[in-house]
């Protein structure tokens, strides 16, 4: 080989290394993916009213007793809608399959449930379900009744059942609790539901409210874990 041939060889042999580190070098500085960023947002303190219903409210639940890590169902606030042709505040949970929307109003005269939605079925209440009563009525030994026609339909409009729903609240504790999202004041309340469309409802179910707050223990028997607004006034 002549000492040309050895020097175009090694030229060779540098162009390709060459090529290769650039190469390395170029893919280094190539942009990549930003990581995604979680989606949040909060509410200031003083704009959560008494029954938070906010749009953009979360709040995030474990079952009684369960350890934390297990995966959480989420309750939403997602703001007003129509339902039934009614202008109304809709909420949804979800989390390991469940999925419910329910349909509320409040005003001075607490809230009121107007129906709630599963996937495949409708639910209507007429009247409207009293689920909370005024704001200044809250105090141990309250109670509150009544009685909805409740019609079931299906997504392509069809009646499943219709029948008669009863309900019944008493107000039997106000006590302080602990639970992963932190200590609370509550009411503690028992719900009696019967109907005679099958039972959507367990027959009693306990549950724990603080103002500004929500449900702290739902009727399903779920603990609150956080939630992405600050507490006030019941709660810490």
């Amino acid at each position: 080989m002549t000492l040309f041939s050895v020097r175009r060889s090694r030229r060779r042999s540098w162009a390709g290394g060459g090529l290769l580190l650039l190469g390395t070098l170029l893919g280094a500085c190539a942009p990549r993916a930003a990581a995604p960023v979680p989606v949040s947002s909060s509410t200031p303190v003083g704009s959560v009213s008494f029954y938070p219903q906010e749009a953009g409210l979360s709040w995030t639940y474990l079952g009684e007793g369960e350890t934390p890590g297990q995966p959480a169902y989420t309750l939403r606030t997602l703001g007003p809608t129509l339902f039934q042709s009614q202008p109304v505040l809709a909420s949804q949970l979800t989390g390991r399959g469940a999925d419910q929307t329910w349909y509320r109003t409040s005003d001075e005269g607490g809230v009121l449930l107007l129906g709630f939605r599963k996937p495949g079925v409708t639910v209507t209440l007429s009247p409207a379900w009293r689920e909370a009563p005024p704001e200044s009525a809250w105090r141990v030994g309250l109670n509150w009744e009544g009685s909805s026609q409740i019609v079931v339909l299906s997504d392509d409009g069809k009646e499943q059942a219709r029948g008669t729903l009863r309900y019944r609240y008493d107000v039997q504790d106000r006590r302080e609790v602990r639970t992963p999202a932190g200590t609370f004041t509550v009411y503690v309340v028992t719900r009696q539901i019967s109907d005679d469309v099958g039972g959507l409802f367990p027959a009693t179910q306990q549950y724990w409210f603080a103002p500004y707050v929500g449900e702290v223990r739902t009727p399903e028997g779920l603990l609150l874990t956080g939630r992405n607004f600050a507490a006030r006034g019941g709660g810490r």
